[in-house]
């Protein structure tokens, strides 16, 4: 299967006629918004905290996860009416900033906190009848986690930075953020298979589907703004056990040769081998690692644990020489800024997805797989079918019972500075650190 999609950076300007499609509904709901903000200025005052505490509340992060795929025969629907929520919450004149003079977290009490809960109760993420008080009781803290798991972030009921940031994101932003998406779903409504592969840029995860139901989800590094993971739709044919790696000319550059100056033994100790055109294996003493240029030989990293796509790479047709891998480095999957890669793809349990993927593939079990890393023996591996792979770029999306997903526009691309929250923090080291053989 191929299917040509279109460019997704879209102007806020091009979505003024999707806004319009839902104008009239808006108009109609938001008598209702308003009597709902009116409920909620008028509810009761529930101070105290012996009864302002709810065992289930601080689980409602987990309400946020579906099996239902970003793309899926009602991803569509499920997004318009979003967009159809959000038209009445605007309409009644969206949610009022949270500010706070200290860090509000579970058993503050602070008058910012009322404010917060006004702002949670309009977006749905804290019931009306949690009421309006001071107090960060365990309502607050679970409504809290489920507006941080909604938009990707760490769910620990605390209102830190990122999330004060998100939160404070104007409704009528959201609103454009969501009709920018709708165009990007409704482009990938089509076929995409019985079984596939999307990779959600923006969101740094990856869902596996099979029959319109998420088999495995994966936790991703992706490329940072400088150097962007590609937006693409293909197949893939290939997984690689105990893959080579081949050093990019940038890295030998600006990295490997000065690594050499300084320690002779560096490419020895990594495994690293000098290649010639004729395939033939050059000793690292033999070269002037002090030259103006670097040598003009490949710089192939045995496979191995050190290796920098670690025990699995995998494979799809495409033009931008990208693809998805294993990594030594388990730690970066930890971060919440995952935008670190020079394009390529790396899956937090790869083997997972590389078991999903082979299991149509005869020979190829779990315990195989697992025997064959143990040998260090590079093995490609052809799927007996190929997958389609898509690489999208999503920031909002809603699968099922109005649970609205955000996600940073981290190549800024939704066509608001707002929504691009986090591309000038977090970036800890470089590329070339992050990929070089330690």
């Amino acid at each position: 299967m191929s299917r040509k999609i279109g460019t997704d950076v879209f102007s806020r300007r091009a979505f003024l006629r999707s806004a319009a499609t839902f104008g009239a509904a808006a108009v109609a709901g938001s008598a209702a918004a308003q009597t709902a903000i009116d409920d909620i200025l008028n509810a009761p005052r529930r101070g105290n905290w012996d009864d302002q505490f709810d065992a289930k509340a601080s689980r409602t992060a987990t309400a946020v996860v579906s099996n239902s795929p970003v793309f899926g025969p009602d991803s569509a629907g499920h997004i318009q009416q979003a967009i159809f929520d959000y038209q009445n919450i605007v309409s009644g004149g969206g949610w009022p900033m949270v500010s706070a003079s200290q860090k509000l977290e579970l058993g503050i009490s602070d008058p910012a906190v009322q404010t917060l809960r006004q702002r949670l109760i309009i977006s749905g993420d804290l019931p009306r009848s949690a009421g309006i008080s001071n107090a960060y009781d365990s309502y607050v803290d679970g409504a809290v986690k489920r507006f941080q798991a909604r938009h990707g972030l760490p769910a620990d009921g605390v209102l830190g930075e990122y999330t004060l940031k998100a939160m404070n994101v104007p409704a009528d932003v959201r609103l454009g953020q969501l009709q920018t998406n709708l165009v990007r779903i409704q482009a990938m409504s089509g076929d995409l298979g019985y079984r596939f592969v999307m990779v959600n840029i923006p969101a740094a995860h990856i869902e596996a589907v099979e029959n319109n139901r998420v088999a495995l989800r994966h936790t991703a590094i992706v490329g940072k703004y400088d150097r962007q993971s590609p937006i693409l739709n293909s197949k893939i044919y290939e997984v690689i056990i105990n893959p080579y790696w081949t050093a990019p000319r940038s890295i030998i550059q600006k990295d490997i040769v000065p690594l050499m100056r300084k320690d002779p033994t560096y490419l020895t100790r990594n495994n690293i081998r000098l290649i010639d055109g004729s395939g033939n294996e050059v000793a690292p003493e033999t070269i002037d690692w002090f030259a103006d240029k670097a040598p003009n030989l490949m710089f192939r990293q045995d496979p191995g644990k050190i290796n920098a796509m670690s025990s699995t790479k995998i494979n799809f047709h495409n033009e931008h020489q990208v693809y998805m891998h294993d990594t030594p480095q388990q730690g970066l999957f930890n971060k919440l800024m995952r935008f670190e890669s020079s394009g390529c793809v790396r899956v937090q349990n790869v083997r997972d997805l590389s078991t999903w993927l082979l299991k149509d593939t005869p020979g190829w079990s779990r315990s195989q797989m697992e025997a064959t890393i143990k040998t260090g023996v590079n093995t490609p591996i052809k799927l007996a079918q190929e997958v389609p792979v898509y690489f999208v770029y999503i920031t909002a999306w809603s699968a099922k019972d109005r649970v609205v997903q955000f996600r940073d526009d981290i190549y800024q691309r939704d066509g608001a500075a707002e929504l691009a929250l986090q591309t000038s923090f977090g970036q800890e080291g470089t590329v070339e650190q992050d990929a070089l053989p330690q």
